[in-house]
This record gives C-alpha cells, structure tokens and sequence, in this order.
C-alpha cells in the first residue's frame, strides 16, 4: 500500500507565497508521474501541475508563478506558489501514479490541504 501525505497549507494574504509538499511512502518501486490539483468551493477538480518522466507542465492559469519539483530520494513533490491571488483558493490535492514492489500502477490521491489566499 502506498500513502500520499500533504503538507504546507494555510492562510496567505494575496501576493504572498506558500510551499506545499508532498511526501509518499509504502510500497513504492517507482514514481511515474506525480502531480497537483486543486478544487474550488462548488468547482471541478482541476490540474495545477505535472511532473511526468519527460517534462513539468503547468495549468496555464499559475504558469510563471507555481513551481513543481521533486526530490526523488525522499519521494517527496513540492509545489512552490508565488504572487498567490485570491481565485488561487481551493483545496490542493498530490496524486500519483506509482508502481508498487507487485510492479503494478495504481493512482494514489492525497487527504489534500486547504490554501486561503485572502486579505
């Protein structure tokens, strides 16, 4: 079993920053792609951010002010957010598609945590 804990959230004026962090543990063999999302109040899940074996994407509406990156030694993904606006609220969620040591790939999804951005 693989397990996807969050942790960074909080409350942040706009303009400000926070980091999100990501760390999985269990019975992982590989990573293969690790991503953000995030659900607004009454919205849809939507996409934040990628890393998958081949490049980062980002969701064209925190392009220039998120970065995703990852630590593959601790199996840990980090999401670092910048010049955070008030639409940036929402409940962040990690997922991840792992191969387990059975060499199957599941997606995983985190507990998710709560960003405020608010004056």
């Amino acid at each position: 079993q693989v397990q996807l804990v969050e942790s960074g959230g909080g409350l942040v004026q706009p303009g400000g920053s926070l980091r999100l962090s990501c760390a999985a543990s269990g019975s992982i063999f590989t990573i293969n792609v690790i991503a953000w999302y995030r659900q607004a109040p009454g919205e849809q899940r939507e996409l934040v951010a990628a890393i998958t074996p081949d490049s980062t994407n980002y969701a064209d509406s925190v392009k220039g002010r998120f970065t995703m990156s990852r630590d593959n030694a601790k199996n840990t993904a980090y999401l670092e957010m910048n010049a955070l606006k008030p639409e940036d609220t929402a409940v962040y969620y990690c997922n991840g598609l792992i191969k387990g040591t059975d060499y199957r790939v599941r997606e995983y999804w985190g507990q998710g945590s709560q960003v405020t951005v608010s004056s």
